[in-house]
């Protein structure tokens, strides 16, 4: 991008957003007085010049080049400015056309729109709709900088599932659903620890992690091998691939490099203990009983997410086993064919979606813009006897926070 115009487009966009921002700005400040009136002004275009300079600058500075974090932070800050800008200028607009309406009235019906008139025959904005988005804006830029503190919030969920074919041996049950480490995005080891710490609190019987171990790239994984491969149980540790894992968003130099990184993080999966499922399946025993655990290749339904997943592989063999649980990265391979194909998965645990990293979430509601895209994207969901889980995500990735939606630590007792 550093010779595209792309970047000058989007500051001409943020600097008419700026130009627009600043009337409502002068509206609520018409009352203040002339020292304190040049200070909120002067300051609101010191900071509106940075973010400009700094946008420009953005494909220059080496700093944003060789550290992702820092870039992350930076892009984050960036495009909350913008949203926040954005989102209060919804509001100025229908001042604009409420104004546009008196101004007609005023020509149509001169003594009835005369009323509606300022200063000059100015007709002047609404100080409550100026107040508003202004507000709006702020609370939304706001919470997104509160939301940098939130990354390693983690939440413990806990939910007991009832299937009548649950084998007798596998009542009570305990295991940890996990998604979406992305170990890239990672800057406070003790942090991650203390994640890791939570899980082995639980003492689950079985593990179960549903892709995205990394970014883009198996090195990423270096400093956390030790962190994640302290996880164990008595039914042990599996793993599966997700959308991020196979390298697809980096610009290899050679087709062999990328299938060499896939290579190596395998290897990772192996080096934790952790046990890699590629399209195919295991046998779990308790006593006599059994039940069958799949895990699949990423295989997603919606975008352009690929399909590397095949259930063909890895559900022969699991006819005959009463219960069955399949780990699949993306949620909507849950409706475009588990249900359709195989409704004998009983349970299929997923993650992907992170909630966006942004919603509104208790006991009674739960909504995010991620929504729009997934319709299964958080939570539980349950279609006759076959239920879905998905996590909202271990990790995080882009935007260095969590708003609303927490990271997630699975806790599910089979009953």
């Amino acid at each position: 991008m550093r010779n595209s115009s792309t970047w000058w487009i989007i500051a001409l966009v943020m600097l008419m957003l700026d130009f627009y921002v600043f009337q409502a700005l002068k509206t609520v400040t018409q009352q203040s007085s002339e020292k304190m009136r040049y200070a909120i002004h002067m300051g609101y275009w010191l900071v509106s010049g940075a973010t400009l300079l700094l946008l420009l600058s953005f494909p220059y500075i080496q700093t944003l080049q060789t550290s992702k974090i820092f870039r992350n932070y930076v892009f984050a800050i960036l495009i909350g400015l913008f949203f926040a800008k954005l989102l209060g200028s919804l509001f100025f607009m229908i001042d604009d056309l409420r104004r546009g309406g008196f101004w007609l009235m005023s020509r149509l019906a001169p003594q009835t729109g005369a009323r509606f008139m300022g200063e000059g025959n100015a007709i002047p904005r609404s100080l409550f709709l100026s107040w508003l988005g202004l507000g709006i804006g702020g609370t939304l830029f706001g919470t997104l900088l509160y939301g940098f503190g939130n990354k390693y919030n983690y939440q413990v969920r806990r939910i007991k599932l009832a299937f009548e074919n649950l084998p007798t041996a596998f009542k009570g049950t305990r295991l940890v659903h996990i998604s979406d480490i992305h170990s890239g995005s990672f800057q406070n080891k003790e942090a991650v620890n203390h994640g890791i710490d939570l899980i082995l609190k639980e003492q689950a019987d079985l593990i179960l992690f549903t892709g995205d171990l990394v970014n883009d790239r198996a090195e990423e994984m270096e400093d956390y091998k030790a962190v994640f491969g302290r996880l164990t149980a008595p039914l042990g540790v599996f793993s599966t691939l997700g959308n991020h894992d196979y390298g697809d968003y980096v610009a290899w130099p050679t087709k062999e490099a990328k299938t060499a990184n896939l290579e190596d993080l395998k290897k990772v999966h192996a080096q934790m203990g952790w046990n890699l499922l590629m399209n195919e399946h295991v046998l779990l025993e308790k006593g006599t009983d059994k039940i069958a655990l799949l895990g699949i290749e990423n295989w997603g339904a919606k975008g352009r997410f690929p399909k590397y997943g095949k259930m063909n592989q890895a559900h022969p063999g699991t006819e005959k086993i009463p219960f069955k649980i399949l780990l699949s990265h993306d949620p909507s391979h849950w409706d475009a064919q588990v249900k359709t194909e195989y409704p004998d998965i009983d349970l299929m645990l997923a993650g992907h979606t992170h909630g966006m990293q942004f919603g509104l979430e208790n006991p009674y509601f739960k909504w995010s813009p991620v929504q729009w895209m997934y319709k299964q994207w958080a939570g539980l969901y349950e279609d006759g006897k076959q239920k879905l889980y998905v996590n909202r995500g271990f990790g995080f990735i882009g935007y260095p926070g969590r708003v609303g939606i927490m990271p997630e630590i699975t806790v599910i007792e089979l009953i």
